[in-house]
């Protein structure tokens, strides 16, 4: 009786406290910008007030608990309910097509939906409700995904969301699908015939959205890039006061809370530019730290993702590592010049309540891979239960 009890070891919620210390403490440093903004009256002209630093701490506050409710949850419980929250995902981001969507000021796609006095981006849901399907998809089909049949099924899966999306206008979004699905299907048991033919396929890719899709607007700001200094149409003014921006911190920045006067203005300096303003009030010191934090998120989660207990917890953490560090390096690389102004907000930095929840709700999904790792027994439950 007693070598029976041995068998059954105490199952105890275990969760990442690394991975949750760093995206709180990026949240905690967004809230401080966002307020100094405020404080500051940078950002009057973009009505950039007390209620946006409030709704950030909010957000947070909201996410934090998303995040720990997810860790508790069993993540391979979570995706078999893909045919209630992948429709209606679908469903809110349909209605951005109907009244109820609207194009934020400062923004060239109609991606929000106002219901009510909640407004909100339904593409950040989806990116969840891909990962969660897009995950489920390869674990139950991994054995016979090289198939033709299979992979096109699997590529007409994520298809979808981008194509969506890319008809919202939202090419950033759409791009970041792009990436999820990238590292999702090259962790998974896929040919090397595919991996030769995927540099051409995305050769294709481009040259089509290139010539059907991207309008001239788009067009010239990835050609200006090639071109800098060449732009009789101002499209490159937000990025050139991005890089004076970083450029007035030095190297221990002007700290925060001043005038606006001592600040350099860049549109969208608390949103998609805050990096910008985070190099003025800590300088390149601070700067190059939040870098380093955030690419200690994305290493965590890569690092999880070795540890899940299966394929299902893998592709998740995948999809999530693909999400963060995409987000992460379009965001900087647009601040710093080196890629196009495309809309892409800084994980855990930039305004905004729906991504803020929505990053968090996608690190829960982590944490629940990690919580769920060990191997455990009990007589009212069957662990090896698909």
């Amino acid at each position: 009786m007693k070598s029976v009890f041995k068998k059954i070891p105490h199952n105890k919620h275990s969760i990442d406290i690394g991975l949750i210390f760093a995206v709180t403490l990026c949240s905690v440093i967004s809230t401080l910008l966002i307020f100094s903004i405020s404080e500051s009256g940078l950002s009057e002209s973009e009505g950039i007030g007390s209620s946006y630093w409030k709704t950030q701490l909010v957000s947070m506050l909201m996410g934090m608990g998303v995040a720990v409710m997810l860790s508790f949850i069993d993540y391979r419980k979570l995706v078999k309910l893909w045919f209630i929250f992948a429709p209606a995902t679908l469903f809110l981001v349909a209605l951005t097509f109907t009244s109820l969507g609207y194009q934020r000021e400062g923004a060239d796609d109609q991606a929000w939906l106002r219901i009510g006095p909640v407004n909100f981006q339904p593409s950040e849901i989806l990116k969840l409700a891909f990962i969660l399907t897009f995950a489920y998809h390869l674990s139950r089909d991994e054995e016979d995904m090289n198939k033709p049949l299979h992979m096109l099924l699997i590529c007409l899966h994520a298809a979808i969301p981008i194509a969506i999306v890319g008809k919202q206008g939202d090419y950033g979004t759409a791009i970041i699908f792009v990436a999820i699905f990238i590292f999702m299907i090259c962790s998974a048991k896929i040919s090397w015939k595919y991996l030769l033919a995927a540099p051409f396929v995305i050769a294709a890719g481009v040259a089509a959205m290139w010539f059907f899709a991207l309008s001239s607007f788009h067009k010239k700001r990835i050609l200006i890039l090639f071109h800098p200094g060449s732009d009789p149409d101002y499209i490159e003014y937000q990025q050139n006061l991005g890089l004076a921006a970083l450029k007035s911190g030095g190297v221990f920045g002007k700290g925060l809370f001043r005038d606006a006067d001592e600040y350099v203005y860049v549109p969208e300096i608390h949103n998609d530019f805050i990096f910008t303003y985070a190099g003025q009030v800590f300088g390149f010191l601070g700067s190059v730290g939040i870098i380093i934090i955030l690419a200690y998120i994305c290493l965590k989660i890569f690092a999880d993702s070795s540890v899940t207990r299966d394929r299902l917890g893998k592709f998740i953490c995948m999809g999530a590592f693909g999400l963060v560090l995409s987000h992460c390096i379009m965001n900087i690389g647009m601040v710093l010049k080196v890629a196009p102004v495309i809309g892409v907000p800084l994980p855990f930095l930039s305004a905004g309540g729906t991504a803020m929840v929505s990053m968090y709700a996608v690190i829960g999904l982590v944490l629940s891979t990690y919580s769920h790792r060990a191997v455990t027994y009990n007589v009212f439950y069957d662990d090896n239960e698909d």
